[in-house]
């Protein structure tokens, strides 16, 4: 509860501009009604001791019945989805009533944060009886608006109003929303959603830019980072592991964009994978064993390809014995081992200084004894040490990186080791890279937005100054159903790993039928 205290003291000074308040998780909840409505009360008599100036409170109740009458006269206001919109279709309308919203919710909001009593909410137990308190006294606020709301709209505007004090405003109805992917804000009027690899438009709609650069605050000062206009670009999460980038003018000309990545509460197995078709059987027992055998892992993949989600469920099979230290530019990596260290790297600070890079990171981990070192994503130099790593003893280390192809996820490799300043012959650095991965699994987003793996392909070293490759699994497209489904089928290629003997060395056998199409097994028996 202290961590509560600190909390709403700090809003308290913070959001005397009228903007949401800082962010935390609830639940609903009916578990403490008497504290809250004893809260609510209390409130209520502390407005009371403030002698508020009865002339600016009838102007401002004034104005807002004024400017709803106005708005009356030529559409009339509903609720719908938590906004107020006008009952005909006009656009003029429909600004007007979002202005009227918006107005409205900015003051009671105000008026909430102004009227806190830290001592009613030190009695409180848990969120949950502080959430149900809040919108009690949100309810005792716009009765004293003397407004004429329905239930509806007064049910809708507490909901809004806790939102912004304890949420992260018109975004947590997405947050709360499973089956959203992506969360894309372009500026206060716009916020698409990705939904199975869909794109939408929502109505969800900020104030302004100010009310959403407000929003982005909150989410980077949890984790210690700022933006502004020296530093307009950010990475950051959100408790649950979610993905967050931010980038605000004067690079973003349109005002402040922020995307969002969710990641699901219960991270993906195998089997939700092959569920979803993104895999085959064999591909996820082959995969399953390539861990266990200690092979070092490469995963390819464009934007929004499903990387990061495949290098999860790749990594739990990783033993509950071994040490596993992960790096990343920002913590997104979600493995259920007991003995997991997660690193990651800082951005400079205001003066320029303070900047710790993955490639810190990396060699920081070789003196920190582990088993396995799991890198989130390659991309610039640390892939020299990543390499140098494998290739000393750091087996079963996995990484992911973005390229098209699996031979292009190896030449992309050869870039990102020339920035690291190091002068290494092409035919070296495609040695060292030849001797450290054994595995490049390509994943795919395709047309119809579903992620398939659609290559796992085998490294079997160097000739004539070449990186030779061979696929063991592919995905075989046959075209696209009358939705516009992707049709096709996972096949294996008939050709047993060059690496078996790893597997032999670690004791785990390959089958046959591993490797052989389904119609080859079925003609064999």
């Amino acid at each position: 509860m202290s961590k509560l205290r600190e909390l709403l003291f700090r809003e308290a000074e913070t959001e005397a501009s009228g903007l949401p308040a800082a962010a935390t998780g609830v639940a609903s909840s009916s578990g403490n009604s008497t504290q809250a409505a004893q809260f609510a009360q209390a409130a209520q008599a502390s407005r009371s001791s403030q002698s508020f100036q009865s002339s600016q409170s009838v102007q401002s109740v004034q104005s807002v019945q004024s400017a709803q009458s106005r708005q009356s006269t030529t559409s009339g206001l509903s609720l719908r989805g938590g906004l107020l919109k006008p009952k005909l279709e006009n656009n003029a309308s429909e600004s007007e009533a979002h202005r009227l919203y918006q107005n409205l919710k900015t003051k009671v909001h105000n008026r909430l944060i102004e009227n806190l009593d830290i001592e009613a909410l030190m009695k409180l137990e848990g969120h949950d009886a502080l959430e149900e308190a809040i919108e009690r006294t949100v309810h005792v606020l716009l009765d004293e608006e003397h407004l004429p709301l329905s239930s509806e709209e007064r049910h809708g505007i507490a909901k809004d109003v806790l939102y912004e004090t304890i949420g992260l405003g018109p975004l947590e109805p997405l947050l709360a929303d499973s089956d959203v992917n992506d969360i894309l804000v372009n500026g206060a009027r716009s916020v698409w959603v990705d939904r199975n690899g869909r794109l939408a438009e929502t109505e969800i709609r900020f104030k302004d830019n100010t009310h959403l650069l407000h929003v982005i605050n909150r989410i980077v000062a949890r984790i210690g980072r700022r933006v502004d206009e020296s530093s307009p670009i950010v990475d950051a999460r959100l408790p649950d592991g979610s993905r967050v980038n931010a980038i605000i003018p004067p690079l973003a000309i349109d005002g402040p964009i922020l995307s969002i990545r969710r990641f699901r509460h219960n991270p993906f197995s195998f089997e939700d994978l092959i569920a979803k078709k993104t895999l085959s059987e064999s591909m996820a027992e082959y995969l399953q064993k390539s861990v266990k055998a200690r092979l070092n892992i490469l995963i390819s993949g464009g934007t929004s390809a499903g990387k990061t989600t495949l290098l999860n469920v790749v990594s739990a099979q990783i033993s509950d014995e071994e040490r596993i230290v992960t790096i990343e530019d920002t913590a997104e990596l979600r493995l259920q081992q007991r003995h997991v260290v997660r690193l990651e790297s800082r951005p400079a600070n205001i003066e320029g200084q303070g900047s710790i890079s993955q490639r810190d990171l990396v060699k920081n981990a070789l003196r920190m004894r582990p088993d396995r070192i799991v890198v989130g994503e390659v991309r610039g130099p640390e892939a020299l040490d990543m390499l140098q790593a494998m290739n000393t003893g750091h087996e079963g280390s996995l990484t992911t990186v973005h390229a098209n192809s699996a031979r292009d996820a190896l030449s992309r490799l050869e870039t990102l080791v020339l920035l690291a300043g190091v002068d290494l012959s092409q035919r070296s650095i495609r040695e060292q890279i030849g001797s450290a991965f054994d595995l490049v699994v390509q994943i795919k987003r395709m047309s119809d937005g579903a992620r398939k793996v659609v290559s796992i392909t085998e490294i079997t070293g160097i000739q004539e100054g070449v990186i030779s490759m061979q696929e063991i699994f592919d995905f075989r497209q046959e075209g696209l159903d009358p939705d516009g489904r992707v049709l096709g089928t996972h096949v294996a290629c008939g050709i047993r790993p060059f690496l078996e003997s790893k597997f032999k060395d670690a004791g785990i056998e390959l089958p046959q039928e591993l490797f052989m199409d389904r119609e080859e097994v079925a003609a064999e028996t």
